[in-house]
């Protein structure tokens, strides 16, 4: 696989746990199954929506293998990497390097003290050369936060970064990676800019973003993966239809327990989705019901 594989919906991948917060593979295993089922164009794990900050080494080894001899090779896999070092990010992107991940994905480190420009490009590229694995830098930490221009920079001077997953609701700074990487430099390195910005993909896909991996997309991934031939088949109306549906869905998972509401919505598709990990809540009663109302709205499209 190359960074020109990933483009398209890539979902998070949710990692099902149980009620004493063990790792159940099985779960795991059947929602690849539906995702392949849903013609995804790839899958990222141990991402945010994954709860990979909760993860060892040795599980996100287990997730991602678990993953590749599902997947088999028919689509690109993404392993995510959230920790506070470069070393523990380059121990855990080693674990994982034998099995044909087509990248990391790799956050800025999230605890209270941030580095400096040099010091987090050097983060990345270590990295990168340490696994001898491509980068998509996952720009979500608030505090760690990388302007455009600070991406842009390490995209041209780190060989191993290859993309950028732009999150944090910023929609301005995806504009801006967008045009800025529009240069015949980054063009050659087939640099790949992914929305997560879950809330606004349909003018993410508009504006010419590459894909997305973002969380909206592990709980309908039938609908992202029609959202997005709708924008590139240049059928506005059904995408603007498909907008207003996945908007109302995340406006009912969006809270600090996003990954448990994620499986919750995924419950009343009939997908296992099993337990967060403690110490993060299940949906309460009124986030329940106001996903299970959201996942009426979205089903309204494919019947109409």
């Amino acid at each position: 696989m190359t960074n020109q594989d990933i483009s398209g919906i890539v979902p998070p991948m949710i990692t099902p746990f149980d009620a004493e917060g063990n790792l159940d593979e099985g779960l795991h295993r059947a929602e690849v199954r539906h995702m392949l089922a849903a013609n995804v164009h790839g899958l990222a794990v141990c991402g945010s929506t994954g709860e990979g900050h909760t993860l060892t080494t040795d599980e996100t080894l287990r997730v991602t293998a678990s993953t590749a001899e599902e997947v088999n090779g028919q689509i690109p896999i993404i392993t995510g990497i959230i920790c506070d070092s470069t070393q523990a990010a380059i121990e855990r992107g080693r674990a994982v390097a034998h099995l044909g991940v087509a990248a990391l994905q790799v956050t800025p480190v999230h605890y209270l003290f941030r580095p400096d420009d040099d010091a987090m490009s050097r983060h990345f590229d270590r990295i990168a050369q340490a696994t001898g694995l491509p980068v998509v830098i996952y720009n979500v930490v608030p505090w760690s936060y990388l302007s455009p221009k600070l991406l842009v920079r390490i995209l041209r001077r780190v060989d191993g970064v290859i993309g950028v997953k732009q999150s944090a609701s910023d929609m301005k700074a995806l504009a801006d990676l967008l045009f800025l990487v529009d240069s015949p430099e980054l063009r050659q390195k087939r640099v790949r800019i992914l929305s997560a910005v879950d809330a606004l993909l349909y003018p993410s896909f508009s504006l010419g973003a590459h894909g997305a991996v973002a969380a909206i997309l592990t709980a309908v991934p039938e609908c992202c993966v029609e959202l997005w031939n709708a924008v590139q088949e240049g059928d506005h109306a059904r995408a603007k239809r498909l907008h207003d549906c996945l908007l109302g869905l995340w406006n009912a998972i969006d809270h600090p327990n996003l990954p448990a509401n994620v499986k919750t919505a995924l419950q009343f598709q009939g997908r296992d989705g099993g337990f967060p990990r403690a110490p993060m809540p299940q949906s309460s009663p009124e986030q329940r019901q106001q996903i299970h109302q959201a996942m009426e709205r979205v089903a309204e499209p494919a019947v109409a």
